[in-house]
């Protein structure tokens, strides 16, 4: 039997229904039906008002100091956004701020983001990827974007995106099975 893969998925949303949260949990259903893993789900809102608060990670309560932990040890991240005015929240972007710089190199991060509209559907690219790059880590190629329309009482509706979900982690279960046989290979 495996040692189940250790995946952390972060949902950037502060609102609860949320969309995001809605697209992140259906991104570690659809893993877990490739992959076998050992889930934590961070939602931003439920640590928003400590970590808006400190400005260096020593002020952190133990808490978020945890959750740090576990998203610098993943062997996956999962990591989905909300746009706001064209980019996610500054208040994501602070958690990540509070990420060792060496934490997350060549860790696969699998990237979401949810917007009011097919607009926004960029940020993938052009505000998350360079983020990750920054880490040093794998950001993935097949990321996943979910509008306003594609949910209804936040549930997925739309077949494209859930199709778009299966794809994105087919292809991530890919990559982890391939790292499994070159291990087998070289032991």
């Amino acid at each position: 039997m495996s040692t189940p893969l250790k995946v952390v998925a972060v949902s950037g949303g502060t609102s609860r229904p949320s969309r995001t949260l809605a697209l992140t949990e259906a991104i570690l259903g659809e893993l877990g039906q490739h992959l076998v893993i050992d889930t934590h789900l961070i939602e931003l809102g439920n640590i928003a008002r400590p970590l808006g608060s400190a400005l260096w990670r020593k002020e952190l309560p133990e808490t978020v100091e945890h959750e740090l932990r576990l998203i610098e040890s993943a062997d996956l991240l999962v990591v989905a956004a909300p746009v706001y005015r064209g980019t996610y929240p500054g208040l994501f972007k602070h958690l990540f701020d509070l990420v060792g710089q060496d934490a997350l190199v060549n860790t696969p991060v699998l990237l979401a983001a949810t917007g009011g509209s097919e607009r926004h559907a960029l940020v993938l690219d052009h505000q998350l990827r360079p983020l990750f790059s920054f880490f040093q880590s794998l950001t993935l190629p097949i990321g996943v974007y979910a509008s306003e329309t594609d949910f209804t009482d936040y549930r997925i509706v739309n077949a494209a995106l859930q199709s778009r979900i299966e794809l994105a982690a087919a292809r991530a279960a890919r990559l982890f099975a391939d790292q499994a046989h070159a291990l087998r290979k070289i032991a």
